[in-house]
């Protein structure tokens, strides 16, 4: 193993052992300042525990920034590895530690020389998984003479070697949504003295159904699907409420609107059928992750300056989501997806599962690849 995968592999798996939630990054947002301080310069705190630094020239006419996120996941690790999480109930299940080491490390890289005529911004941003991490970094400033931005993800459904940069929608929009339906309950055997909630639910759940397939566009994929069913705790008792959980995926925020006026409708004709009440919370946990294609076509550039990556795909896309998207609704910029995976050594667990581990040489090419644009944003600028 090289020096540098010596650092990047340490630096992940230390923060691999101490993961921490939303907004109380604590001790990780420690270790990263211990780690760059001997060469950041100032730091400055944005989102409560997350913060950024500047490299290169303060008055460059152009910024870039590259960002890594730094909250773990209340799962409980059922990985055995030495460097597995130390804290009960929370688990590094997504690879944010592989990005803040690879992006603290290519910031040293950097920060010992400087890509010329450009300043870049290095944002260690909290609560990716919570709703607000990237914007709450917004708001204290993170963006502020920012001209463009770039981020990556290792991503286990992509082999080792491969990234995907697609322009336009590369990550879904996040919406959960929630029905509360009041009835009036009563014994099974009379249902006509009722107003069954449950009924009204089975009733909105295959309507919403219909959603994606007669209202949205074929050209447009969308997702509705319903998580949790809850009513009743009796076989012969109706119950008087019943509550639906779901989600919706969208790359478009026009097609979120869409859906979302189409499930309120449904919840209204349901209602008046049933004679049951129906209140629809909607809870947009972030918008779609829309890569800029002139930031996308740069960031194909900087990947021919590379070696370690094999294949470069340019359609593929997941309806799983992002809070980049927050920050490519602001300014251009271009979010990738840096395979993770590798079958050979069993490594295919899905992101979000209580055994996720990455092969590790993808900290190279992650770290890699943030070096590679910022040079070529030198080079060309946006």
């Amino acid at each position: 193993m090289t020096g540098l995968m010596s650092e990047l592999v340490s630096l992940r798996r230390a923060l691999h052992r101490i993961p921490e939630l939303s907004f109380r990054e604590h001790a990780t947002s420690a270790r990263l300042r211990d780690v760059v301080a001997p060469w950041a310069g100032e730091l400055t705190t944005v989102g409560g525990t997350g913060f950024y630094l500047d490299l290169g020239e303060p008055d460059a006419e152009q910024t870039l920034l590259l960002r890594a996120d730094m909250d773990g996941l209340p799962i409980h690790e059922e990985n055995t590895f030495d460097y597995a999480s130390t804290h009960a109930g929370r688990m590094h299940a997504c690879g944010h530690d592989a990005h803040m080491a690879s992006l603290a490390v290519a910031a040293k890289l950097l920060a010992q020389a400087p890509p010329n005529g450009i300043r870049v911004r290095v944002l260690f941003q909290p609560a990716e998984e919570d709703n607000g991490g990237a914007v709450s970094c917004i708001r204290d400033g993170a963006l502020d003479g920012v001209d463009a931005c770039f981020g990556i993800h290792v991503w286990n459904e992509l082999p080792l070697g491969t990234v995907a940069l697609t322009a336009g929608g590369i990550m879904a929009g996040v919406v959960e949504f929630k029905v509360h339906i009041q009835g009036r309950g009563g014994h099974g055997a009379m249902p006509h003295q009722t107003a069954d909630p449950v009924v009204a639910a089975a009733q909105f759940i295959g309507a919403a159904q219909t959603v994606a397939s007669r209202f949205t566009s074929p050209l447009e994929p969308v997702v509705v699907s319903i998580g949790s069913v809850h009513a009743g705790s009796a076989f012969n008792v109706i119950p008087d409420t019943a509550e639906i959980t779901g989600t919706v995926r969208t790359f478009s925020r026009t097609e979120q609107d869409v859906v979302e006026g189409h499930l309120r409708a449904i919840a209204r004709g349901v209602a008046a059928t049933t004679d049951t009440r129906f209140e629809l919370e909607w809870d947009v946990h972030a918008i779609p992750t829309v890569n800029d294609r002139r930031m996308s076509e740069l960031c194909h550039r900087a990947v021919e300056r590379m070696t370690g990556i094999d294949r470069v795909l340019t359609d593929y896309r997941t309806m799983a989501g992002e809070d980049f998207g927050e920050f490519l609704d602001v300014m251009p910029g271009c979010f990738a997806l840096v395979g993770s995976g590798n079958p050979d050594k069993g490594l295919t667990e899905p992101h979000h599962s209580p055994r996720f581990e990455i092969d590790e040489d993808a900290l190279g090419v992650a770290c890699d690849l943030h070096r590679a644009v910022a040079a070529e944003f030198a080079e060309t600028g946006i």
